[in-house]
């Protein structure tokens, strides 16, 4: 399936909008009403990626059945690993937020270590699990799975959508998933985290509060994530997945094709 992103050049635009006129031999300014008119925004790309798992249909259909009709007296949890936070401590304080001019923070910083934060997001009432970790092996998500199991009510299964990371695969986590029947593993087909809930989540701390912050120490880093996680789960909302299976399945297909032509033709 397609993973985009946006990346915006603005240098990029003068100079294709030149290349254009000197080619057409018309102005500037013609060219940039042209590309308005036809809704062209070339200063714009998207990054496409479209994956190549053998059983994309079927994990999609799968995860995406989840998130729209949860199976009853189960829990539906999107797990993964934000690795390699930084406690990055900025070199001078930044200026406050005031009208007309936002909040700022330097460029340059020094760099006090690393942390991982093991993060589960409840689908369904938009509650979230999270540890922070030194790493993110076997070990410390073994760690996880067992603090998930303490804090799910024991009647309850408990479905895990999850990447297709090592870790997550290693014959220690077999075995204690064999010692835990309730527990249910869902992979993201490869090249897909988007699929993964908990994604948007990660999305939300990073912009709001670790990029914003400095930090002095990994300690100091870990009791900022801590705090966003006990503000977020006083008043948790969950993130409504909207797109039905088929409309995923149908856009992967569209991708295909058109890479099929592009191939074709070269």
């Amino acid at each position: 399936m397609l993973s985009l992103f946006v990346a915006r050049q603005p240098n990029a635009t003068h100079w294709s909008r030149a290349l254009m006129a000197e080619a057409m031999d018309i102005s500037p300014s013609s060219v940039g009403r042209i590309w308005a008119e036809a809704g062209l925004k070339p200063h714009v790309t998207k990054g496409v990626k479209v994956s190549n798992d053998p059983m994309f249909e079927q994990k999609v259909t799968d995860i995406v059945g989840l998130y729209l009709d949860p199976p009853d007296r189960a829990v539906v949890l999107c797990v993964d690993e934000k690795s390699q936070i930084q406690a990055l401590d900025r070199t001078q304080p930044g200026l406050p937020l005031k009208k007309g001019r936002a909040a700022t923070m330097t460029h340059d910083y020094k760099r006090h270590g690393t942390t991982t934060l093991f993060t589960a997001l409840d689908v369904k009432s938009g509650m979230v699990i999270g540890e922070c970790l030194p790493r993110h092996r076997a070990k410390e998500f073994l760690k996880f799975l067992h603090n998930i199991d303490k804090a799910v009510p024991g009647k309850r299964d408990v479905h895990l959508v999850l990447n297709n990371y090592a870790t997550h695969k290693t014959p220690e986590v077999r075995a204690w998933l064999d010692k835990h029947p309730r527990f249910k593993l869902h992979f993201t087909p490869t090249s897909a985290s988007w699929l993964n809930l908990v994604e948007r989540f990660f999305a939300e701390i990073t912009s709001r509060r670790i990029r914003r912050g400095s930090y002095s120490s990994v300690d100091d880093l870990e009791a900022a994530i801590y705090h966003y996680l006990a503000q977020h789960n006083e008043k948790p909302k969950p993130f409504k997945w909207t797109k039905t299976a088929e409309d995923i399945l149908t856009r992967e297909r569209r991708a295909l094709n058109v890479l099929d032509e592009l191939r074709g033709n070269r």
